[in-house]
């Protein structure tokens, strides 16, 4: 029997590959890594990183608390690369292939520091149980005029007819025709990568889209909406825009999510346990909805891992601003779409699209595996408009930094040194916003008060 080894070897060579991107998805959930030559790659061993990279603030900065996390002599880790996810690199200018890496510390255990790893902790909890979570994120993002300078306001770009978007064009497909060369371009390049995308519409937002995913196996999903949001992003620099994932990039836009549809099947029967067969909700369901509802404000910061985050978190914006769920109701947190028994499912509308697709899809399977654990009741199904509620959620990053140390089950599920270090790059993030002056400030404070 060929290894994995063999198998990327033989990849590698038959289709000529001359480079190899050496993937590990950060704390951020973007790419880090090494350019090798295939050559090299194929005769040099497994390749190394410093650990130090897990670690970094999004400005590249490092915590004052750093070397609490990381051995003091800024050791290496091992990266394996994991089969399933060799791909070619389609925007490249020579045969070049792309392989997602897991991280090992020198001894062979998975390093803790992983998001990759994390959620593959999660995965191995529900796979002793006999059950295999299954996913379809949905993700929305912004295609916005190129902006050199951030002090200047972001704007949509202008589409064929030379127009910028100003109205409201939900589900519009002459508003996604106005960009059809990049749209054509994102699919063949997401087919090339054999990404399991499948319908593509326009959202309330500006020129912003929405890509739905096929169903499938969590750790495949959240390895292609790693892929994807590089694509995206590659995709738009060809013609000659920025494509962001910003959770709430434009003032007067509506913001980006990434909602997580989730169902559970039994490995052994493939039935979903969610549902009865004449389609009534089972106690298995109704305590995974409880779960979410119970550890989510705990859990928030990794739903919502930026500053930006929490302005999309906000009253009249349609996104959750409190706990409740309901039946088909896109008003509340966690949604319960209508279907067939075997498609029942939960769709948790609190990640944005800046989530890091691991931890994100990690968060919301460890709360539903605890709910389901600890029998745990929801409250009532919603009925109308739940953002007339209370807020019940975080409201910045650093109170939901605070929330993150409050339930030792997680603490275990997780990791605890994953998420103090968590909490330490992400409240450092927050202490830098914090020290710069905005202009409303300026504007309404520097002679009022």
């Amino acid at each position: 029997m060929k290894t994995d080894t063999q198998a990327i070897h033989e990849w590698l060579k038959q289709h000529k590959i001359s480079e190899v991107e050496c993937l590990v998805p950060d704390m951020t959930g973007n790419a880090r890594g090494k350019f090798i030559p295939a050559q090299q790659f194929l005769s040099m061993g497994d390749p190394k990183l410093p650990e130090s990279i897990m670690i970094q603030t999004v400005t590249g900065e490092y915590s004052d608390e750093h070397w609490d996390f990381v051995e003091p002599t800024d050791a290496d880790m091992i990266l394996k690369p994991d089969l399933a996810t060799l791909r070619v690199v389609p925007w490249a200018r020579e045969p070049t292939a792309q392989i997602i890496h897991d991280c090992y510390k020198m001894n062979g255990e998975r390093h803790p520091l992983s998001t990759r790893n994390v959620l593959r902790h999660i995965l191995d909890l529900y796979a002793a149980e006999g059950l295999q979570p299954v996913v379809a994120p949905e993700v929305e993002f912004f295609l916005v005029a190129k902006n050199t300078d951030p002090d200047y306001e972001l704007m949509p770009p202008k589409g064929r007819s030379g127009r910028r978007e100003s109205a409201r064009l939900s589900y519009s497909i002459d508003a996604v025709a106005e960009f059809e060369d990049f749209v054509e371009d994102m699919y063949d390049y997401a087919d090339e990568q054999k990404l399991q995308v499948d319908t593509l519409i326009h959202e309330n937002g500006a020129a912003q889209l929405e890509i739905n995913f096929l169903h499938g196996d969590a750790m495949s999903m959240a390895d292609q909406v790693f892929v994807f949001k590089r694509t995206v992003r590659e995709t738009a620099h060809k013609h000659g825009m920025y494509a962001t994932f910003m959770a709430k990039p434009m003032q007067r836009e509506p913001g980006s999510a990434m909602h997580i549809h989730q169902s559970m099947l039994r490995v052994d029967t493939g039935e979903n346990i969610f549902s009865e067969k004449d389609g009534t909700h089972t106690p298995a369901f109704l305590s995974y909805i409880a779960g979410l509802q119970r550890y989510t404000p705990e859990l928030i910061s990794l739903y919502a891992p930026n500053v930006n985050s929490y302005r999309r978190l906000a009253p009249e914006i349609a996104a959750p601003i409190n706990l409740n769920w309901g039946m088909d109701n896109r008003t509340t947190a966690f949604r319960v779409p209508w279907g067939p028994p075997e498609a029942t499912r939960v769709e948790n509308r609190f990640p944005g699209a800046d989530a890091n697709p691991y931890l994100a899809i990690a968060a919301t399977l460890a709360s539903g595996y605890l709910g389901m654990k600890k029998g745990l009741t929801p409250t009532q199904p919603h009925q109308g408009t739940a953002n007339e509620d209370d807020v019940e959620v975080a409201r910045t990053l650093e109170e939901g930094l605070r929330n993150l140390h409050n339930t030792p089950e997680l603490q275990d599920m997780i990791g605890d040194l994953f998420l103090r270090a968590y909490a330490a790059v992400k409240l450092d993030e927050f202490e830098e916003f914090n020290r710069v002056i905005s202009s409303w400030e300026r504007e309404h404070l520097l002679l009022q008060v």
